[in-house]
């Protein structure tokens, strides 16, 4: 159902750094970008005809602003990947939103880990992995 999310930013060599390191780590990658006189976009993923996340500068050329309230979530098959990618995300530069760990009942299996990205964009790292 969701073809791409677009996120804001200011500095696109910084996000384009950020991305291409972290989004690296699960196998993704720039699979489409233009140049332009405000810095063009870059799209990421694992083709283009997928689900990815684009970054860009935003079009009205005002400076770029985070959502209140609004998420990137990203799935993964298992715990230890949830684990991987948060810490990854913090070591490149992400802030911490919330550690790995289960929200809610356990047994009901959603296993998840918050942060922000440099321009403090929120993204939860999931899995759905009932504990018994």
């Amino acid at each position: 159902m969701i073809g791409y999310v677009t996120l804001g930013t200011d500095d696109l060599e910084r996000a384009r750094t950020y991305f291409d390191a972290l989004l690296g780590s699960i196998g993704a990658k720039r699979v489409m970008q233009f140049a332009d006189e405000d810095g063009g976009f870059t799209y990421y993923g694992v083709a283009r005809d997928r689900p990815g996340i684009a970054i860009t500068r935003p079009y009205d050329k005002q400076p770029a602003a985070i959502g209140n309230g609004n998420m990137v979530a990203m799935s993964f098959d298992e715990p230890a990947k949830v684990d991987a990618f948060h810490a990854r995300a913090l070591e490149l530069g992400g802030s911490n939103e919330g550690g790995p760990g289960y929200r809610g009942d356990p047994r009901m299996g959603f296993y998840g880990a918050y942060f922000r990205d440099p321009d403090g964009h929120k993204f939860c790292a999931f899995c759905i992995a009932p504990k018994s």
